[in-house]
């Protein structure tokens, strides 16, 4: 088959342009939103700009083409390092995610037995987020599951202790040294404190949202843990899991979330 008279396209052309286009489709799906999405525009242009040329067999633009675009994916690959990192981190732990659920699913339907946190550890951390909602005590707490986050628990002090309401309250204390930063609970276990999350790079937050928001839709961003933030100027507490944030209206509500978020196999329980 022959396009505009002169391009000649066979069967192999329409899956290699089919293949293509689903590969941009996908890039531009899990990029959207994001700082990398100039970029991608940028890149998509490029490429197009250089099949033209080389369809109308201009080889001079096309060589300056290639060599414009082989420099510049390394100096844009150096520029967006952060970006880039972040966005492979999230493709990760997504891929991670569907595979935990394709496991648990196997688990269930072949009568296999899935580990469950006991059902007061999740009274013990909605009483405790109930009381610094009332009081108005800020607080951050990471819900692990199948990521460890070695390198954030690295950042603040280990506790490894069983999961109590006093200890979170004492933790989050005003005057505490450990008050400051997220608590890392994984299992029925409080594994560290005062550790230190990436910021999201999101620019549609909503205004109200502050410091302690915008580190859990980091930490979400790369990874599939869950996190519970208490505003310490309103009190709200809100519910982040993957790209979703839901606030929390109530204390049964919230251990609806806790329920659904903890009975997923976390390493505090994989380790044991």
């Amino acid at each position: 088959m022959e396009l505009f008279g002169f391009m000649k396209i066979g069967l192999v052309d329409i899956v290699d342009i089919l293949v293509v286009a689903m590969v941009i489709y996908f890039l531009f799906r899990s990029l959207r939103g994001t700082p990398l999405m100039s970029l991608f525009y940028f890149l998509i242009l490029l490429m197009l700009l250089r099949v033209v040329a080389g369809v109308v067999a201009m080889r001079m633009t096309g060589s300056i083409l290639d060599a414009v675009f082989d420099i510049g994916i390394i100096g844009l690959i150096i520029i967006f390092q952060p970006e880039i990192r972040h966005f492979l981190m999230r493709l990760a732990s997504n891929a991670t995610s569907r595979a935990n659920r394709r496991s648990t699913f196997l688990s269930r339907l072949f009568g296999g037995k899935q580990d469950r946190l006991e059902s007061e550890t999740v009274k013990e951390i909605a009483e405790a987020v109930r009381r610094m909602s009332q009081e108005k005590t800020g607080a951050l707490i990471v819900l692990l599951h199948t990521n460890r986050l070695e390198s954030i628990i690295e950042t603040g002090d280990r506790i490894d202790g069983l999961v109590n309401r006093r200890l979170i309250l004492n933790l989050f204390f005003k005057n505490s040294p450990l008050h400051d930063g997220a608590m890392i609970i994984g299992g029925n276990r409080i594994i560290a404190a005062r550790c230190t999350l990436p910021i999201t790079d999101r620019t549609d937050i909503p205004p109200s949202y502050g410091m302690r928001h915008k580190a859990a839709i980091g930490i979400c961003e790369e990874s599939d843990a869950d996190v519970i933030v208490v505003s310490e100027e309103t009190g709200h507490v809100l519910f982040v899991s993957g790209e979703k944030m839901q606030e929390v209206n109530g204390l049964n509500e919230l251990k609806l979330l806790l329920g659904s978020s903890l009975s997923e196999e976390s390493p505090g329980d994989a380790a044991k």
